[in-house]
């Protein structure tokens, strides 16, 4: 499907959708990535500041391009951690499409890192709110399989310069990585909007270019990051225009060739017979920490913020079932 064939209307089909696509004459493939109601369902429920916030959602969708990169059956996790005021950031998507995320952080590092009156994550935040860390992913598909993981040191500014640092030493294909994310005050509320561009040269069976010299490859992976790039942030944040308009902007020369959507939705895995594990691999008289006023146990899911409560004939089912 080529971009001149489409028609070019706004529609809300672009958010919390992938939509990759192909520049045959440069031999690139790459991926755009837009989030919106499942960054609202996900951030909004928490109440993080702002500067916690808008990493999360970049994280999230930085998240979502690689993974959507693989061909997996199972679970793509991204997690930050660090020395920091934001100690650990994690989100993941499984395969069927469910996304979620949460942040852990401290209030008073946040609040001296960020100085008097500033809310808003700084420009260029990575080693001032996360400190000297890691950025890890993994690659779970159930017990049966090994599980893969990627780790590299929180180097560069931002969470694409770290994502570059992990494709450079992992000794991928060269891949170039753009991410905006943004919150807007609106009648209705909040709504948070993040997008990446991703783009990666193929190899040269793949694309068809075995008789392209050296010389020519790096010329047209140098020419698509530029392209790339080229993407403003309004641009790439606009819910009023099509990703297939953004991207025949930015690749009409190139002929670029646009595959099928996939979508994405707020959903956690959370459930009551996953606590129900969880607690049977605490010892019963080790509780105390975790019970409420009224003597519940309650365990609340870091993802979804669900709470599940517990009382005594709760707790007698859960350890009865080792017995």
């Amino acid at each position: 499907m080529s971009l001149a064939s489409e028609g070019l209307t706004p529609s809300d089909e672009d958010w919390d959708r992938v939509l990759p696509f192909q520049l045959d004459a440069l031999g690139v493939r790459g991926r755009l990535v837009r989030l919106g109601p499942s960054l609202d369902a996900i951030i909004e429920r928490h109440g993080y500041p702002l500067a916690v916030a808008r990493p999360l959602a970049e994280a999230m969708v930085l998240c979502t391009a690689l993974a959507t990169s693989l061909k997996y059956d199972g679970i793509f996790t991204l997690q930050i951690s660090g020395d920091g005021p934001i100690r650990l950031l994690v989100t993941d998507l499984t395969s069927d499409g469910a996304l979620r995320g949460y942040a852990q952080f401290d209030s008073w590092k946040l609040a001296v890192a960020l100085g008097s009156g500033n809310h808003d994550a700084p420009d260029g935040y990575v080693p001032k709110l996360f400190g000297q860390g890691r950025l890890t992913f993994t690659v779970d598909q159930g017990q049966h399989t090994e599980r893969y993981q990627g780790v590299v040191p929180l180097e560069g500014a931002t969470l694409a310069d770290c994502a570059h640092t992990y494709f450079r030493q992992s000794e991928q294909l060269p891949t170039g990585i753009k991410i905006e994310a943004r919150r807007e005050e609106t009648t209705d509320g909040p709504h948070w909007r993040a997008a990446s561009l991703v783009v990666q040269q193929m190899p040269e069976f793949d694309a068809g270019r075995i008789d392209v010299d050296q010389d020519q490859r790096e010329d047209d992976w140098r020419k698509a990051v530029i392209l790339m790039a080229s993407a403003t942030e309004k641009e790439m944040l606009d819910p009023a225009l099509p990703g297939k308009t953004l991207l025949f902007r930015l690749f009409h020369a190139e002929g670029a060739r646009l595959f099928e959507r996939r979508a994405f939705q707020a959903r956690c895995r959370c459930s009551r017979e996953r606590i129900d594990g969880v607690l049977k691999s605490i010892r019963r008289e080790e509780l105390a920490d975790l019970r409420d006023p009224q003597g519940l146990v309650a365990v609340t899911c870091e993802f979804c913020s669900t709470q599940y409560a517990y009382d005594e004939a709760d707790l007698d089912r859960v350890y009865a079932s080792d017995a």
